[in-house]
């Protein structure tokens, strides 16, 4: 049970760190008020998760822990709802005009 919440956390850390950078990578190359490291963040994450199962499930590469591991712990913490919530409500309060794009 330890060793399953050590993986679990160090997996976890390891997507929260890779969206960190990659978010601000984004956002310092490509300056906006628009949150497009997040938006980035999250398109990419969900596109992984397609692969990975779609490797999974045709090839039968990945063993259901290892998939496991890939998208509910490294993507979990990769992608973000609550970046994603809170710049919503950022940019609903600055009364920016994108909001409704975002949120879409």
């Amino acid at each position: 049970m330890l060793r399953s919440l050590f993986i679990i956390g160090g997996g976890s850390c390891l997507g929260g760190i890779a969206r960190y950078l990659l978010q601000q990578y984004i956002q310092n190359r490509f300056p906006s008020s628009f949150p497009f490291g997040t938006l980035l963040v999250n398109i990419l994450g969900c596109f992984i998760i397609g692969i990975i199962y779609d490797i999974a499930t045709k090839g039968n590469i990945l063993s259901p822990a290892t998939r496991l591991f890939l998208v509910t712990v490294f993507c979990g913490g990769f992608t973000t709802f609550s970046s994603f919530a809170y710049e919503n409500v950022s940019m609903y309060w600055r009364g920016s005009f994108y909001t409704l794009f975002y949120i879409v």
